[in-house]
């Protein structure tokens, strides 16, 4: 199989043109680089989401309004106690 050589690319060039035509390219060009720095953007807010601690209670306890008592090495743990709601 190998690489991809010089005129493997000229005859894909000639295919695209003729399938798209010289007119619609820089169109379709465009629209690609738009979607793919939308597509780049989303990727970056989900990474940065990712990487940004909870904003309130312990990581890894689960759900504030559970009752049972979580183990997170194994080991056993007292109750999860909610906090009282705040008026």
């Amino acid at each position: 199989m190998g690489m991809l050589k010089p005129w493997h690319i000229i005859v894909l060039v000639v295919v695209i043109l003729l399938l798209f035509g010289a007119r619609r390219l820089p169109d379709l060009a465009r629209s690609v680089g738009q979607s793919l720095k939308i597509f780049k953007s989303e990727v970056k807010d989900l990474r940065d989401d990712d990487a940004t601690p909870p904003a309130s209670g312990a990581a890894g306890t689960g759900s504030s309004t559970s009752t049972g008592s979580s183990t997170a090495t194994g080991g056993t743990t007292a109750p999860v106690q909610d906090d009282p709601p705040k008026a």
